[in-house]
């Protein structure tokens, strides 16, 4: 299961669903919005996303997870629109027989999500000034997304 969405990510629901009779393991990645990134101050982000390209993206990743491991359920959501400092911007979470397998799914389909989901995320300063970035860019801060995109 993966999808985009404009609500909260309701994590304990998500992590029920992925829960399975023939797996002992289930891991849950939140990644939340953070205040500060390096020296900059964040109040809030916007998300934005490729849709039909996100989703054939996360569609892929849930196949790959399936195929290196032996997984029960997948479930991977990651929301857009504006999240506060705290809100929930991203939720994987994967069963399998063993603790091993699944938190090395769970990297997996985090740090894939990441680099190759189109999905950019403006960060808001105090002073009203914002950037668009690639959720996967590096410390430099290398611009992906045009401002009028």
């Amino acid at each position: 299961m993966f999808r985009l969405t404009r609500d909260p990510i309701d994590f304990h629901a998500l992590t029920d669903s992925v829960r399975d009779p023939h797996c002992g393991a289930v891991v849950l990645f939140l990644g939340t919005v953070r205040d500060l990134t390096g020296e900059q101050v964040t109040v809030f982000l916007d998300y934005e996303a490729y849709g039909p390209m996100a989703e054939k993206k996360l569609a892929e990743i849930e196949a790959d997870v399936r195929r290196r491991w032996p997984v029960g359920e997948v479930a991977m959501v990651h929301r857009l629109g504006r999240l506060d400092v705290g809100d929930v911007s991203v939720a994987v979470a994967v069963s399998t027989p063993h603790r091993g397998e699944a938190f090395e799914a769970v990297r997996f389909a985090i740090d894939t999500l990441k680099e190759l989901v189109p999905i950019w995320k403006k960060e808001n300063a105090p002073d009203g000034t914002g950037e668009w970035v690639h959720q996967s860019a590096p410390a430099s801060r290398e611009r992906q997304r045009p401002e009028n995109s």
